[in-house]
């Protein structure tokens, strides 16, 4: 019982000198210094797992880390088009070259976008696509599951192997770990590339469980390119659990913004298969302007020096001056965005926020609502989608600026995994998408503050209990 009293104290003085050196906030490192001390050895253990913020203190224990921000240096180095101011406003402006700075990526002229929603049409418009393919296609998903669609994939990929299209896939070890070995092994008997993204290795196991990629990209020779929040599963076409059918966004670009998705996925490709280097003229071709239609990528992770999809989803909400619709599974926002949101909210900006009924985390469900009783207070419209699991991340900004990708509205997405978001400068597009969230509102049921503040006491208290572990998620 002494040792092991001593080795409780030692690790939990360690851990709390780490708080208080390199904590994200007060009140997330209070959080966690709680945590600590009510789970002894345990709260030290998920400490290291979740809570460290790696890129705070520029330390992020995995062998590529400098070769990764090197390879950034080419990506910056690559602007394939012109980038002449053309947006429909001055905040379009303002958040284009914010996030050509914290993400890299630069906002192209130039593209043709078309905005997918729905399972079966979506992975319709892909397959239709990939069909087309010539020279190449590369694939990144952070679920790839058994069923209809993987059984699909395998059809045409079978198909187009034959026609000596190369295929390259990636697939996250954590959000494919159900997905069989024996399913791995018949991709690459077609002689399909295909590796898993951040491995769970001997070593690296604390460093590398956290920190999942959860992007979802498709380029198909160079010149078109899928993004959204859709994996490769089954349920976005048929219901399979209580959930019901996941509803979803997805994107479909051409013109130069592709270039930027496809430097995402070779870098991610190489430091999966530490060899293969795609930085190359075969892959990257020259792309002339197919649309009109300005559009960019934003792209964080880890390894990032800015939390990047954070600061677009807070940069929109401050430049919002009529509306701002946001749709999200896991509505997790951190001090810094709630105080945005009540900003807007006070100023008389619309704001409307679609979340889920049901959810996969009865943390993630109950922490969402531990703030909605204040933003109610304050005006923001709150829908709740009831049919469907909604799945969709999406934010419109006064229905002329819109963003499509995987990032959540969560410290997970915010700090942990590597997130890819489109981000569409286009009154059209964005109305469109405005218009389709409009509808799915009224389709849902609206909470209300007079009866949301009366509801009861235990859900009062698990909501406590949910925002209290909130570090975790």
């Amino acid at each position: 019982m002494t040792v092991f009293l001593s080795i409780f104290i030692v690790v939990t003085l360690l851990a709390i000198f780490h708080i208080i050196m390199y904590g994200s906030r007060a009140s997330r490192s209070l959080s966690w210094i709680l945590i600590l001390l009510l789970l002894p050895i345990l709260g030290a253990l998920l400490y290291a797992v979740f809570g460290i913020n790696r890129r705070r203190i520029k330390i992020y224990p995995l062998k590529e880390t400098t070769r990764r921000k090197l390879y950034d240096f080419e990506l910056v180095e690559n602007d394939v088009a012109d980038t002449k101011d053309d947006f429909p406003s001055v905040k379009g402006r303002k958040l284009a070259n914010l996030m050509r700075k914290s993400a890299l990526f630069p906002a192209y002229r130039g593209n043709k976008v078309k905005v997918l929603q729905h399972g079966e049409a979506t992975f319709e418009t892909i397959f239709t696509a990939l069909e087309k393919a010539e020279r190449f296609i590369h694939l990144q998903y952070y679920i790839f599951e058994k069923g209809e669609l993987l059984d699909r994939l395998y059809e045409i990929f079978s198909k187009k192997i034959k026609e000596g299209v190369e295929i390259r896939i990636l697939y996250d070890a954590i959000g494919s770990f159900s997905l069989p070995s024996k399913e791995i092994k018949r991709f690459k008997e077609l002689g399909i590339s295909i590796y898993k993204t951040m491995p769970l290795r001997y070593g690296s196991f604390l460093f590398t469980l956290n920190y999942r990629n959860h992007r979802k990209i498709i380029i198909i020779d160079g010149i078109v390119g899928f993004t959204g929040g859709m994996n490769v599963s089954d349920k976005y076409i048929k219901s399979e659990d209580h959930l019901g059918i996941w509803d979803d966004t997805h994107v479909k670009m051409e013109g130069p913004v592709v270039d930027g998705l496809h430097r995402i996925f070779i870098k991610d490709f190489f430091f999966a298969s530490e060899n293969e280097n795609l930085l190359k003229e075969s892959y990257l071709p020259q792309l002339d302007k197919v649309g009109d239609t300005v559009a960019q990528i934003v792209s964080s992770g880890p390894d990032s020096d800015h939390p990047s999809i954070m600061q677009q989803y807070i940069a929109m909400i401050n430049l919002a001056e009529e509306s701002i619709y946001i749709s999200n599974p896991y509505f997790i926002p951190n001090t810094a965005m709630l105080e945005s949101i009540r900003i807007a909210a006070l100023g008389g900006v619309e704001v409307k926020i679609l979340i889920p009924l049901k959810s996969d985390s009865w943390l993630a469900k109950h922490s969402m609502m531990a703030s909605f009783e204040e933003l109610l207070y304050l005006g923001v419209e709150i829908y709740v989608q009831k049919d469907n699991f909604l799945h969709s991340k999406l934010i419109v900004l006064d229905c002329e600026t819109a963003s499509i990708g995987s990032g959540n509205f969560d410290h997970r997405s915010f700090e942990h995994n590597f997130e890819t978001n489109a981000l569409i400068y286009s009154n059209q597009v964005s109305q469109q998408i405005a218009d389709d969230f409009i509808k799915d509102c009224e389709s849902s049921e609206k909470l209300e503050y007079d009866t949301f503040k009366n509801r009861p006491f235990k859900q009062k208290l698990s909501e406590g209990f949910a925002r209290f572990f909130s570090p975790l998620l």
